[in-house]
């Protein structure tokens, strides 16, 4: 995600800044010199007012992040000008000391919550991934798609790691405005491993569809450009999206995109992406759902995990990032730091194959153990070589 929670009243603030300065530069013209005329007083924007005149505005939304917004605000248009606000900001929207602010408490509880996700994540994905190296009979094509895959899930948990460590090196550190190469560097390489774990989803689609069409006869060579499409388009994206920030719009840590049109860079393609893989899932592959045994288990797990971490990710990407903090925080991060965890599980732990030779592996153990040949030890065979 690209807002916390503690930063959004800031972003919040500054979009009330430019609505106000918008409004006063439109009716600077309009009203007579005898009136108060409208100002941002740092909080809310304050209209024409006629000698006499009072005000009275509620509290604005940027409250609600401390305490509530339900209470109001008000001033009164004198001879000499605006009066001071009452009652207070502080009293009448219902900020004290006692309230914690959003870092100390939802965040933290979000921040708990997706470190324990990528963390359980990160060890599943790794154990995976040496189950699959370790166990020659499971070297295939098939099984390396998936090691892409999870090692993509694996660069993004620790990406999330690196960012975190950086944004929040030391409680001085003022996160909502930080500008550092270190930073920077950070952000970059976390949106590097999201697009090509979204771009890995793909390839397991195109995988699937070509191993169901009976045209995966080259295989060395699309596994070549399966890794191309992978790892190499987003580099490239992740480049062009790294000269634009520098060039245009080197503000922060490149972490806040409101309202920016190089965010389309990056996000763009992994849009493309997903849209490209849902007619895989369409009924050309339902037709051919059961030509084989081995394309019968990809089709399950592949199905499932597309439109599953596919679509809040379109959902959420065509509205403003600024949109609904709290849900958006839940699905991307939250439940998003999980995502490891059931690829891992779908692709692997649940595997009939990997769960045979694991099986067989034991056997064999035994009876070197033991010195008895046990039923079912003298080997197992991959459904196929793809």
């Amino acid at each position: 995600s690209s807002l916390h929670p503690d930063c959004e009243y800031i972003l919040q603030l500054e979009r009330e800044e430019r609505h106000c300065l918008q409004y006063i530069a439109e009716h600077d013209n309009n009203h007579s010199t005898l009136g108060c005329l409208p100002f941002w007083d740092s909080v809310v924007c304050w209209p024409y007012a006629a000698v006499g005149e009072m005000i009275n505005t509620t509290c604005p939304a940027v409250f609600s992040f401390w305490g509530n917004n339900t209470g109001s605000v008000s001033r009164n248009c004198t001879s000499i000008g605006w009066s001071r606000p009452f009652p207070p900001y502080h009293t009448a929207c219902s900020v004290g000391d006692d309230v914690p602010i959003p870092e100390d408490s939802y965040f933290a509880t979000v921040k708990l919550i997706y470190t324990i996700g990528y963390g359980t994540s990160l060890v599943f994905l790794f154990i995976a991934v040496v189950i699959l190296l370790l166990f020659r009979r499971l070297h295939c094509a098939r099984n390396y798609i998936h090691i892409q895959l999870f090692v993509t899930f694996m660069l993004k948990a620790v990406a999330v790691f690196i960012k975190d460590a950086t944004l929040f090196a030391s409680d001085d550190t003022n996160h909502c405005t930080l500008s550092t190469a270190a930073c920077k560097a950070s952000v970059a390489f976390c949106h590097y491993c999201v697009m090509t774990n979204f771009f890995w989803l793909l390839v397991e689609a195109l995988y699937l569809n070509s191993l169901l069409l009976s045209s995966f006869h080259h295989y060395r060579r699309c596994l070549l450009g399966f890794g191309l499409l992978g790892w190499g388009v987003p580099i490239i994206f992740t480049v062009i999206w790294i000269g634009s920030r520098v060039y245009f719009e080197d503000t922060e840590c490149w972490d806040i995109n409101e309202d920016s049109p190089y965010w389309w860079i990056v996000k763009g393609p992994i849009v493309v992406s997903i849209g490209v893989s849902r007619p895989y899932r369409g009924s050309l592959l339902l037709k051919r759902i059961f030509s084989s045994l081995s394309a019968r288990r990809l089709t399950k797990s592949t199905l499932l995990l597309i439109p599953l971490f596919g679509t809040p990710y379109m959902v959420f990407n065509f509205l403003p990032d600024y949109f609904n903090v709290s849900v958006r925080l839940w699905f991307e991060l939250c439940m998003g730091s999980f995502q490891g965890l059931i690829v891992a599980i779908l692709y692997c732990f649940l595997n009939q194959e990997v769960q045979k030779e694991i099986h067989m592996r034991w056997l064999r153990w035994q009876e070197n153990s033991n010195g008895v040949v046990l039923p079912g030890a003298k080997g197992s065979q991959m459904d196929t070589h793809f």
